[in-house]
């Protein structure tokens, strides 16, 4: 074929602010033969209106009530026609030749890979991205791709993604029990339904931080279970593909640290990924923290260092919310404008 249909899948939610300048990326791409795919999520802001303000013919507008994201990335990929997919969320932006750049590199390779490129965070413009080269920005075979990423802590955020429609047939659809890290499922899947990843050096796309309305960004219960089990989910699939010791090590890895991370919020996830993770033979990954909370967790483990820990972060709030109110009241009395009755 010589030039692929390409679609281009945004599912979005409340994304009002984003959604213009999104759809202004892709439609700004050198490559032309594409579609994209808007679904809109039940949204309750004005995000549809900005997705039907763009008068461009290749983009199709999909409103559905809400069913979460998993759920608008699987209608959008029913409804898209295309050869190579991308995925892209709602306030992401594409350099303008990111999918040209990719695509030439699949088509030279064959079908049965997929593409990843440079990516940055930026937060309120793009200039703002520093592109900075890591473990993942070469080939790799799919298992040792995870064990890097997963070990070194890296990602590879979802619009870096040039992916064959093969091979997300043989994948499988995004789990739509799951919210918080649903990609973590989807993309071990994918990669592992490949060959291979080619590194596309030059291109690039652009990672939004700081939203705090993102799916990223909530932290409710039911998104700390969503990500608990997608990453029993995720580490399943690897260790399917390939049960040794490096890819038990990765996956106790992963447990280990979704335990450090909701031992404050959820004890009782964080208790069951540490038992995983001890399963798994245990993982020498160290909790977070500055070099006092490295000493307290020789000396007393982590579990008992987090307490100490949470304990000293809320005596320090109480006491500072006390000096605020003691300053309010002196101030309230110094105030010139204060009467007193007698």
């Amino acid at each position: 074929m010589t030039n692929p249909l390409v679609s281009v899948l945004i599912p979005c939610y409340n994304a009002e602010a984003c959604l213009g300048e999104t759809l202004e990326s892709v439609l700004a791409q050198t490559y032309r033969e594409l579609e994209i795919v808007v679904v809109d999520d039940g949204s309750r802001d004005n995000t549809l209106t900005v997705a039907k303000s763009l008068p461009d013919r290749r983009i199709r507008v999909i409103p559905q009530a809400n069913r979460g994201q998993s759920a608008a990335e699987n209608i959008a990929f029913q409804e898209s026609r295309g050869s190579y997919i991308e995925f892209l969320d709602a306030d992401d932006l594409l350099a303008s030749d990111k999918i040209e750049r990719q695509l030439a590199l699949l088509e030279g390779v064959g079908p049965d890979y997929v593409a990843s490129c440079e990516w940055a965070r930026f937060y309120t413009a793009t200039t703002d991205a520093i592109f900075e080269p890591d473990a993942l920005w070469m080939d790799l075979d799919p298992v040792e791709w995870l064990v890097r990423a997963w070990t070194g802590h890296s990602m590879m955020h979802g619009a870096a993604w040039l992916i064959p429609r093969r091979i997300i047939e043989r994948a499988g659809p995004w789990d739509e029990r799951l919210s918080l890290i649903n990609d973590f499922d989807f993309f071990s899947r994918v990669l592992l339904s490949s060959r291979g990843v080619k590194f596309c050096q030059g291109a690039r796309t652009y990672y939004r931080s700081g939203n705090v309305d993102s799916l990223s960004g909530t932290k409710s219960r039911g998104a700390w279970e969503s990500a608990f089990l997608s990453l029993q989910l995720g580490t399943a699939h690897l260790l399917r593909a390939e049960d040794s010791e490096r890819t038990r090590r990765t996956s106790a890895t992963v447990f280990q640290r979704f335990a450090y991370e909701v031992f404050a919020h959820e004890p009782d996830l964080s208790e069951r990924a540490a038992v995983l993770a001890e399963e798994l033979g245990g993982s020498n990954v160290l909790p977070p923290g500055g070099p006092v909370f490295a000493v307290l967790t020789r000396l007393m483990g982590w579990r008992r260092a987090a307490r100490w820990r949470q304990y000293a972060y809320a005596a320090g709030y109480q006491r500072a919310a006390a000096g605020w109110r003691i300053g309010r009241a002196m101030k309230s009395r110094r105030s010139p404008g204060r009467v007193e009755h007698a």
